[in-house]
């Protein structure tokens, strides 16, 4: 399913059903039925019919919201081998890991509120009426070593529009991780009908600024003395690219 799609059901339990497991990122079908108290049959028969749209999906017995990110891509570097591939649910604690690890250097402020809203809601991507959430990670020996982050509030105003933010772990950076993953978020944007993406970061993370600039993004605007790390005064630096 892109998110490019209209959400419509034809039935009030069946966007129960989708709602919930939504919300709960991968859920075991037999609880989705205690939970919202819908009869066996019916149960049965409106997940098997949000199957067939493409609405959800089953794998390793649980049910998920059904979000088409493409396929692995597998690189490899002089030293090792790495993949990008769409986030599955059970990525939310590496991805959350690897934002925390990256935003102790104090200069990507927007990364961080990320981990802390998808560790507290423990739903990794989110498709619905107010908002859609997709993540692309880079993997090496499957563990999570960077991320692409692409988030858009659905309102008719602002549906153009998508923020992203990306990173990768210090000691995979400079061979290339960055760049793939970036090219993934921003194509996957494209083919969801997004015409600008954009993000923001403290002017004092010159190297994210510097990437950004590498790969045509430009700076529409400095917001001055907006953050204040450690102590000192820092100007948000916003930067965007048009697709």
């Amino acid at each position: 399913m892109a998110f490019s799609e209209e959400l419509e059901f034809g039935h009030d339990d069946r966007k129960r059903i989708y709602e919930h497991v939504e919300r709960k990122g991968a859920v075991d079908p037999e609880s989705v039925h205690r939970a919202l108290g819908i009869d066996p049959g019916g149960f049965r028969h409106h997940v098997a019919i949000l199957k067939r749209d493409g609405r959800l999906e089953s794998e390793a017995g649980k049910l998920r919201v059904t979000i088409d990110g493409g396929a692995r891509e597998e690189y490899a570097t002089e030293t090792f081998e790495f993949q990008i591939r769409p986030a599955r649910q059970e990525d939310l604690s590496g991805i959350v890991g690897a934002i925390r690890q990256v935003a102790e250097e104090k200069t990507y402020i927007v990364a961080e509120s990320v981990a802390d809203e998808i560790d507290r809601e423990d739903a990794l991507l989110r498709y619905n009426e107010i908002e859609s959430r997709m993540f692309f990670v880079a993997t090496v020996d499957d563990d999570v070593v960077g991320w692409v982050h692409l988030n858009a509030p659905e309102l008719e105003k602002l549906s153009h529009t998508a923020e992203l933010t990306v990173g990768v772990l210090e000691e995979y950076r400079g061979n290339g991780l960055g760049a793939h993953l970036l090219s993934r978020g921003l194509e996957w944007a494209g083919v969801n009908g997004y015409e600008k993406v954009y993000q923001s970061v403290p002017s004092v993370n010159q190297e994210a600024i510097d990437f950004l600039e590498s790969q045509g993004w430009q700076t529409e605007a400095v917001r001055a003395d907006h953050y204040k790390l450690n102590g000192k005064y820092a100007d948000e630096v916003m930067m965007a690219i048009e697709l």
